[in-house]
């Protein structure tokens, strides 16, 4: 029977809750966001001495813009705030920041931020953090479904030819594994249109602490039972 690496080549997070913990306390919605800032630290920190190779962060859902045009104000305005502070970070530790998501859709400003840090890190190697920004994964697979269809209406794919290699490699994610472990906080149980193709077989471990609170134990507690698990790919 197959067993998992010690530590999961890739870690994605459904990051969940920031506006109940801010509730609990009284406090408004975009404080909460803004203490979540502070776990994708920790996170990024506990990854990278791990040897995590991939994380990546559901940090705003195509669903969100639907939110009350005040919260999405502050959470853009949270964005260009953690650009500005990470880059630091992304320099001294190696890493190299990715995007997947309908990133048109971000203020100039954000996308002016976010494509120059994705530029300048491009060659960093210690651990590669794929924010998942106005993302949702029904668009990413029929934005690849559109793809394919296109080129095998004008003659340049056999429809024959398409496997889900193929199909992957028209995805956002493309060039990037599929996660290994996938982490939801806030105790929820649902993926939320989060990498549906690529979390396959993902093994889940939910959380039941809010995003603000989960540090660098949690993650640690998380592998540890990712680690007593067996992968067995739909195989006895």
């Amino acid at each position: 029977m197959p067993e998992f690496p010690e530590i999961p080549h890739h870690i994605a997070i459904i990051m969940d809750g920031n506006g109940r913990w801010a509730g609990e306390r009284g406090l408004p919605r975009r404080e909460g966001h803004r203490a979540g800032a502070e776990s994708v630290r920790e996170v990024t920190d506990a990854c990278i001495h791990l040897g995590v190779k991939y994380l990546t962060l559901y940090a705003f859902s195509s669903e969100n813009w639907n939110r009350p045009a005040a919260e999405v104000k502050a959470l853009m305005a949270l964005l260009d705030r953690f650009l500005t502070d990470k880059a630091k970070d992304l320099r001294k530790q190696n890493i190299r920041l990715k995007a997947i998501g309908q990133i048109d859709r971000l203020p100039g400003k954000t996308r002016k931020l976010l494509n120059s840090l994705i530029q300048e890190t491009a060659g960093h190697s210690n651990l590669t953090l794929v924010l998942a920004l106005s993302y949702g994964a029904r668009e990413e697979i029929t934005c690849a479904a559109r793809s394919l269809a296109a080129d095998a209406a004008t003659g340049k794919l056999d429809p024959a030819a398409i496997d889900d290699k193929l199909f992957a490699s028209r995805l956002q994610t493309a060039g990037i594994p599929d996660p290994d472990l996938l982490i939801r906080t806030s105790g929820e149980m649902r993926v939320s249109n989060f990498l549906l193709w690529q979390i396959s077989y993902a093994e889940m471990v939910i959380v039941k602490k809010f995003w603000p609170d989960f540090r660098q134990h949690d993650l640690n507690q998380a592998v540890t039972e990712y680690q007593r698990r067996h992968r067995r790919f739909g195989a006895l």
